[in-house]
């Protein structure tokens, strides 16, 4: 019987139990695809591209990742033949073909540890690294002199004894591997009698090896694994919290996250904030942030214990560690760490937020076209931007909520075109684009419970599978608008504000987002990016189709074909269809309009429940707003089941129309639902009463003449 090494429960051999399969990677060490079993998640090599998909190499056999797996699409992916890769194999056919999965996780750390599958069992990857290690031990000893004693233990002899010695002590500059006595060189003193039995135990591992933050091999010293000890060094308290008075002797000079490239082989000290912290099957892993950057920090006490069990997410903390490079990516090895409080707590966050702020703070937004409107709010903008740029910097979620129309998907689809290079220049992780920025469009254009539903459920979900702890903030911290200018008008602005690199593509939006008299600074824009009003027409329409379907997906990729990579031919075709249905909508609902004239003007009238396709395109939004610009009515209400909703050229009170109502159909239950367009909702038994005081109040506010 053996443990799981995730959550300890005996297992019938192997080191993982059935429940955390897919928590960790495997390293496939068979010769035939009847060997691999089906729901892992297994290190792969790209073999080459077909149509249908990639060929993967898992091991010796290579299996097929059909298109239809992706989170994306083929295109969209990056791997070139050799690149490695993590899938997940679903089936296993009889004839031998494999068919695998996609896996969001494409970086070994985002495991909970590294196995291999061998037809003979599974067993820990790092097992093979120390036999290979102790083998390559031996045979140093041996070369050193040293004889073989009872049992083929190699004894040292004193050349090697004093070698080992003397590799106990590193210097900050030095490249050399750390030694197995302790973490720095003031702590492998061996002036005291713990000294001297740590640096003792050193020779029982004379090639100490880089800690591996997902299998725990390479670990800093056998002593310390044996015992349990945290690793010795400054400010460790003997339960290994973190929480113990600095020492005197340890007199290094802070580095900054951005500098570590430069400093690989140095024992270095960092100071910042706790951005995460997990625990893999060998060290505990801290990413560490400070104002300039992100780095992971291996802590190791023992394989699968928690380093620092005190230290938690946002905690403010002084770390000493040897800066490494593996696998090309900057990590230190924790050597001792500290959590701050008072004075040095508060020099710390302060620092990190005015540098923080000097590198969210954009310079002066300048409007993309020649508009008063939005010149009138650039200080705005800017601080929109700022706090967008400051979120991504502090690795929190943008989370954008637009309406599921053509205006709100084009602004949303800006600030997504300016957020997204920044989250890849800040997370290297593959999937950081799709979990730090996420566009939810709203379904009726009002932000309700059942949207208020969706975003806590989200937000309690990504705190449990990526331990997200940042919660929505109790005020708004930067609100803009702009008279007269539609939503993607100022997006694009913040956008270019957000990301000067992506100004160029966000020309065109404005002139997309408005359905007639396009301002003409906007029009000019376009006209420089290469879309004329034609072609801004059909990218409107198609923008407004693809909006009505699914619309409560983001659709990420189709819309950045249809306003960004492919802008005419696309478009063209599904514009088409826009325009088909449309038609047919209007046809229907202008033969059952009914007219009434009150107060000299004209009242039109649209029963949306009877004579429209409530569930199909073109939605009532949409066919009110179309029908409006169409009819030569001064008022044009559309009346649904429950609900009714006017359009209007002229200045309208809705608060003022909603209080009549309420004292004209007081059993009606009538509210203001808080619609971008004027709407009112009421009971659907007392549907013609609300109509009738509707449409004599409507007039009243709507006709009157101006004072």
């Amino acid at each position: 019987m053996a443990d799981c090494i995730i959550c300890g429960t005996s297992t019938d051999g192997g080191p993982i139990c059935e429940v955390h399969q897919e928590d960790v990677a495997f390293e496939f060490d068979g010769d035939h695809p009847s060997q691999l079993t089906p729901g892992r998640f297994y290190r792969g090599t790209v073999d080459g591209y077909a149509d249908f998909g990639v060929f993967i190499n898992v091991g010796t056999v290579t299996g097929l990742l059909h298109r239809s797996k992706l989170d994306r699409r083929l295109e969209s992916l990056e791997w070139t033949a050799g690149d490695d890769v993590f899938v997940q194999v679903n089936n296993v056919r009889d004839n031998g073909d494999i068919d695998l999965g996609w896996s969001i996780r494409q970086d070994e750390r985002e495991f909970r540890g590294v196995l291999v599958d061998a037809p003979d069992g599974d067993y820990l990857a790092d097992q093979a690294d120390e036999d290979d290690g102790a083998a390559s031990t031996e045979d140093d000893e041996r070369a050193a002199g040293g004889s073989a004693g009872p049992g083929g233990a190699g004894e040292p002899s004193p050349s090697t004894a004093d070698a080992g010695s003397s590799a106990g002590t590193r210097s900050s500059g030095s490249s050399a591997e750390p030694s197995e006595s302790g973490p720095s060189a003031e702590s492998q003193r061996t002036d005291t009698p713990e000294a001297e039995s740590s640096a003792g135990s050193s020779s029982d591992d004379a090639a100490p090896r880089q800690p591996d933050l997902d299998s725990g091999s390479g670990r800093p010293g056998a002593d310390e694994e044996s015992s349990g000890a945290p690793f010795r060094g400054e400010a460790t308290d003997e339960s290994g919290s973190g929480r113990g008075e600095p020492s005197p002797t340890a007199d290094l000079d802070r580095v900054a996250v951005e500098a570590l490239s430069d400093r690989v082989g140095d024992v270095v000290r960092l100071e910042g904030e706790v951005a995460a912290a997990r625990q893999t099957s060998g060290p505990t892993v801290f990413e560490l942030r400070d104002e300039t950057g992100v780095v992971d920090c291996a802590a190791f006490v023992e394989a699968g214990v928690r380093a620092y069990p005190d230290v938690e997410v946002d905690d403010v903390v002084r770390l000493d560690g040897e800066v490494r490079l593996r696998r090309d990516e900057i990590q230190v090895e924790t050597e001792s760490l500290v959590e701050l409080a008072g004075d040095a707590e508060a020099a710390v966050r302060d620092r990190m937020d005015e540098a923080l702020d000097a590198r969210a703070r954009p310079d002066d937004a300048v409007p993309l076209g020649d508009d008063e409107a939005l010149a009138a709010i650039a200080e705005e903008v800017t601080d929109a931007a700022a706090t967008i740029r400051r979120a991504v910097l502090e690795s929190r979620p943008v989370v954008v909520r637009h309406d599921a129309t053509t205006d709100g998907y084009a602004a949303g689809a800006a600030i997504e075109r300016a957020v997204l290079p920044l989250v890849e220049a800040e997370h290297a992780a593959a999937d950081a684009v799709y979990h730090y920025f996420d566009r939810r469009p709203l379904e009726d254009g009002v932000y309700d419970m059942n949207d208020a539903t969706k975003d806590v459920t989200r937000m309690l979900g990504d705190r449990e599978r990526h331990d997200e702890h940042a919660t929505v903030a109790d005020e708004v911290d930067a609100l803009l608008t702009a008279d007269e200018r539609t939503a993607t008008t100022v997006a694009a602005d913040v956008a270019a504000a957000v990301n000067g690199d992506v100004r160029e593509d966000l020309l065109h939006l404005p002139a997309v987002s408005y359905w007639n008299d396009v301002p003409e600074p906007y029009a000019e824009l376009a006209r420089e990016a290469g879309i004329e009003a034609e072609t801004a027409r059909e990218l409107r329409q198609a923008v407004a189709l693809e909006a009505f379907y699914q619309s409560y997906e983001d659709k990420r990729e189709l819309i950045v074909d249809l306003l960004f990579d492919a802008r005419t031919g696309l478009a063209a075709q599904v514009a088409d269809q826009f325009r088909t249905k449309l038609s047919a909508e209007l046809d229907t609902a202008t033969a059952n309009l009914e007219e009434r004239t009150v107060d000299d003007g004209t009242v039109a009238v649209l029963d949306t429940h009877a004579y429209t396709h409530e569930y199909d395109f073109p939605p009532t939004r949409l066919l009110l707003d179309e029908l409006h610009r169409r009819l030569d009515a001064d008022v044009l209400i559309g009346v649904g089941t429950d609900d009714l909703q006017l359009r209007t050229d002229g200045e309208f009170d809705l608060e003022s129309l909603v209080a009549a109502l309420q004292l004209e159909a007081a059993d009606a239950g009538v509210t203001d639902p808080g619609a971008r367009e004027p709407t009112v909702e009421f009971l659907a038994g007392e549907r013609e009463a609300v109509l009738d005081a509707a449409v004599d109040a409507v007039a009243e506010r709507a006709l009157a003449p101006s004072a």
